[in-house]
């Protein structure tokens, strides 16, 4: 996958954030890793959810706590949007 077609999941995998996750007093958006993992439309969109999140916090757009994120282990974590 070149670069331009991970940009373009990141873009697709923040909107899904902004979808299925929750806006805190700090305007940031935050989701649980298990509803963008067992989301349908995740499902169906992301070929690899996973190595788009460890794009996306390389490219800090996001942040999450640990280096990778596994279901059901890390269902409860929550992805951080880092730009509100």
């Amino acid at each position: 996958m070149n670069q331009e077609d991970v940009d373009k999941e990141i873009v697709l995998l923040l909107e899904e954030m902004a979808r299925l996750g929750t806006k805190g007093e700090d305007g940031k958006i935050r989701c649980k890793f298990g509803a963008l993992i067992k989301d349908e439309k995740c499902s169906n969109l992301f070929e690899a959810i996973v190595g788009t999140l460890r794009a996306a916090k390389k490219q800090k757009k996001i942040t999450f706590e640990g280096q990778m994120l596994l279901s059901p282990t890390h269902d409860d974590v929550d992805v951080i949007e880092l730009q509100a």
